[in-house]
């Protein structure tokens, strides 16, 4: 009997809905547990990949979490930012990889009854928890309850119909090679469109659990589409980024490319061995899954050295290996070497600044969707780096500092949060390009661009000095910051003489006022930046401000936390604001 065209707009419908359920629980589960585990989490996995095996673990325990997918989305931008290097970044992407067969296991239980329980008592707390990591946890049980209602609603909408949809799904079959590779490329293209190879596994279970597949020959090849699939999630995020960040995401896919290819090779005895471990069909599946990554991380984890150098004879590059981070987790007990890597540091940071500015000037001319892809995957990076920097300087703070030592992590906190905003200034540039050009009013003439160009490479030297004064090697940092100090004066002249042309022609109604608007936004953005760098210089004149060359290899001890002082009454402040005039 054929399916009408109401019965298959309605299973349509009903499938479509539940993969967007499941989606979506799983995205609210993902999020409830990154914020649950708070940046803890982020910080170990940035610091704890020296060693393969601990790369291996967290990069597990990160896939359990959010998925292989997004979590090598997140390891790729780590090696755009310096923060990991290719080699570390394999073992992480390894784990990610057994860590959603992982999370899918969880999938494989039959939870569909209790998803109503799951997403209200999940939703209370998520609302009304007593405290943000409680509330996460209950954004994480509400989307586990949603994806296993997603789940419920494709079976519900497959069971009637499952004799109709058996013969139509019949070219999925591992028992032969054509069956096999037709079920790959199925599952492939589905799971690169929808970007989750949980809900393409997920699918499998609705499958399975109604009766359309019928043996574990029909899921093979379903599981291993989803590992190539969910490639393209970490290929899309790579663009735009440095050539390793770039080798990282292709490592990904070469590794599940060989991982399905050896997977096959054996698959007969890969399905008899897990046929042995249930006789649930989906949790034979789940299993098979898990089987093969587990397999495949352990056959593989002793390569990475030599896959490392196959990737980059793979896809080579003249440029020399971009800048990796400097803030070593073994300087922390030598206070004054971690002080000097995190100057190195913040020069890094300044580097890519200057990178996305003179992008920037480019971006101003001519329209380049990969040198704006470059500048938002940098923004990104600064924003990782950050993080990461002020985490840094907080495991010094439990080292016993000297006095200079002391002060001179305040300035250093202070000078990535101004590099920070310098970074979103720029990024900010790159917005009003892309606002101005599609408005054929507001483009400027050459003297308009001369004008803009002119406070463009002022700003321009500005980020330079910068980038020369933030050097450990140098005796003196106040004498370079007064070299900046002057080159702000300068700047400042330079655009209120350029502010103040422009305007004369507004008046005139040479230029319009939009055009007029679109000049102000620039050369905004331009004096934020030189006053972020102001601020960095006037902290280099600090007279605390400089690297004691004696102290390098001196190790300090752990601080001696004193008890904390007793908490001041909030009511002693609150009488003196009179907030009740203002309610």
């Amino acid at each position: 009997m054929q399916l009408t065209f109401s019965q298959w707009f309605f299973l349509i419908s009903a499938v479509l809905g539940g993969l967007a359920l499941f989606l979506f629980g799983m995205s609210q589960m993902s999020q409830g547990l990154k914020a649950a585990a708070g940046p803890s989490m982020r910080t170990l996995l940035t610091r704890a990949t020296s060693n393969r095996f601990k790369g291996l673990l967290l990069g597990t325990v990160l896939g359990t979490m959010i998925h292989s997918s997004a979590a090598t989305v997140m390891t790729v931008g780590f090696v755009n930012a310096g923060l990991m290097t290719l080699a570390q970044s394999i073992s992480v992407i390894l784990g990610a990889n057994l860590g959603t067969s992982l999370s899918m296991q969880i999938v494989s239980l039959h939870l569909t009854d209790y998803s109503f329980f799951a997403i209200a008592l999940g939703f209370f707390i998520w609302m009304g928890g007593p405290s943000e990591k409680l509330k996460s946890f209950g954004q994480a049980m509400f989307g586990f309850g949603l994806l296993f209602l997603g789940l419920g609603t494709m079976g519900d909408a497959l069971v009637p119909h499952r004799d109709q949809l058996q013969p139509l799904l019949s070219f999925i079959d591992g028992s032969t090679w054509k069956g096999m590779l037709l079920g790959i490329a199925v599952a492939t293209g589905v799971t690169a469109i929808i970007q989750s190879s949980g809900a393409t596994i997920g699918m499998c279970y609705s499958l399975a659990a109604t009766g359309v597949f019928t043996n574990l020959e029909q899921c093979f090849p379903v599981v291993m589409g989803a590992q190539i699939g969910t490639c393209a999630t970490a290929l899309l995020g790579s663009i735009g980024t440095n050539v390793e960040a770039r080798r990282a995401a292709i490592g990904h896919l070469l590794f599940n490319i060989l991982n399905v290819g050896a997977a096959l090779l054996i698959a007969p005895w890969l399905i008899e061995l897990t046929r042995m471990t249930s006789t649930d069909l989906i949790h034979q599946t789940a299993n098979l899954h898990t089987l093969i990554k587990l397999l495949a991380a352990v056959a593989f984890l002793p390569f990475i050295g030599p896959y490392t150098k196959l990737l980059r004879i793979l896809l080579p590059s003249r440029k020399a290996l971009p800048e990796s981070s400097y803030l070593e987790e073994s300087l922390i007990p030598l206070p004054e070497q971690a002080i000097q890597a995190s100057i190195l540091e913040l020069r890094r940071v300044t580097r890519i600044c200057m990178q996305s500015l003179v992008i920037n000037g480019s971006i101003i001319f001519e329209n380049n969707r990969g040198l704006i892809r470059r500048i938002r995957q940098n923004e990104i990076a600064i924003d990782e780096i950050k993080l990461s920097f002020r985490n840094y300087l907080r495991e010094m703070t439990d080292r016993y500092l000297s006095r200079r030592q002391a002060i001179m992590i305040q300035h250093l906190d202070r000078a990535i949060i101004d590099l920070e905003r310098i970074g979103d200034h720029i990024d900010s540039i790159c917005d009003i390009s892309i606002r101005r050009r599609n408005q054929p009013e507001a483009q400027f003439t050459k003297e308009g661009l001369d004008c803009l160009f002119t406070i463009f490479r002022s700003a321009e030297a500005v980020v330079s000095l910068v980038i020369e004064s933030l050097d450990p090697k140098v005796e003196k940092f106040q004498e370079l910051a007064e070299k900046i100090l002057k080159a702000r004066d300068q700047h400042i002249e330079v655009s209120m003489e350029a502010r103040a042309k422009f305007m004369e022609k507004v008046e005139s109604h040479e230029y319009t006022s939009l055009v007029g608007m679109y000049f102000n936004e620039y050369a905004t953005a331009f004096d934020r930046i030189v006053r972020h760098s102001k601020m960095i210089a006037l902290m280099e004149k600090q007279p605390d401000f400089w690297i004691k060359r004696k102290k390098l290899t001196r190790i300090a001890p752990e601080q001696k936390h004193p008890a904390p002082p007793e908490k001041a009454q909030p009511k002693d402040y609150l009488d003196q604001l009179k907030t009740e005039n203002y309610l």
